[in-house]
């Protein structure tokens, strides 16, 4: 397992490639609304992406399961944990929806996922989204040189589940760079001190998968979409980081969403 630590060349190539996706974000919370389908916000995420110069990274993504990704986003409404396919379905009031985007820009990935309230959602839901957010910051402070992933995993689960939430298993965070998908993998659960020693210059998408019920989980015979076994929602936040010592660096960036939810 080789672990690619980035120059500070790199990494600011990295934070071009996340901040094209958290603008990417922000321009889809604009047209997240009831009666939006599913296909429509893939089409305006590609056209955005490759306007600016860059490639959808999902597109085609290969499948250890079965066919390669058919979209430019992952869009999991509700009891959808992750990986949801773009298609027909309209969005409806009180729906959530996890948007999942990548793209390749000047030959470095960005990555990263905010799940979105259509119009008014039950507080239920509200306080499942809060919670599920904050746990990830939560684990962006310990996310520093000469900690541990178990202690990334610590603060997640601890957090959501003492709130009385699921915690998924299955699918975790992951290192990031010229690859989508590179060494270490991040589990949303751990224990202090345990697992690989985080260095200075490597790049983690660290993101919480949590559910509202029982944290079990099944794929659907798409072959890609995960859904909650007992039909209950989730929520899905992520950012890539680049990690130093004392304190990281967030890559990515929420803020275009947040300030169109605060107005």
């Amino acid at each position: 397992m080789k672990i690619f630590l980035k120059t500070e060349d790199e990494v600011a190539k990295m934070r071009k490639a996340n901040q094209l996706v958290g603008k990417t974000l922000g321009e889809l919370a604009k047209h997240i609304k009831p009666g939006v389908t599913t296909l429509q916000l893939d089409k305006i995420a590609e056209e955005f992406i490759r306007d600016h110069g860059a490639i959808p990274t999902f597109k085609n993504f290969p499948n250890p399961f079965g066919g390669p990704f058919p979209a430019s986003i992952c869009t999991s409404v509700n009891d959808v944990v992750v990986h949801g396919i773009p298609d027909n379905t309209i969005l409806e009031d009180g729906d959530i929806i996890s948007v999942d985007c990548g793209a390749l820009l000047d030959g470095f990935n960005g990555d990263s996922c905010y799940t979105f309230c259509v119009g008014e959602v039950s507080p239920e839901v509200h306080d499942l989204l809060k919670v599920t957010k904050e746990s990830l910051y939560k684990a962006i402070e310990v996310a520093v040189a000469g900690k541990h992933i178990g202690d990334i995993g610590y603060e997640i689960q601890s957090y959501c589940e003492s709130y009385g939430y699921g915690v998924v298993r299955e699918f975790t965070g992951h290192g990031i760079g010229k690859e989508m998908h590179e060494p270490p993998q991040i589990p949303n659960y751990g224990r202090r001190g345990n697992g690989t020693l985080l260095k200075s210059g490597m790049c983690l998408a660290i993101e919480p998968m949590i559910t509202l019920g029982d944290k079990s989980i099944y794929m659907m015979p798409d072959r890609w979409t995960i859904k909650t076994s007992d039909g209950k929602p989730a929520a899905h936040f992520e950012h890539t980081i680049a990690v130093y010592k004392g304190k990281s660096e967030i890559l990515s960036s929420f803020e275009e969403i947040e300030h169109l939810e605060s107005n």
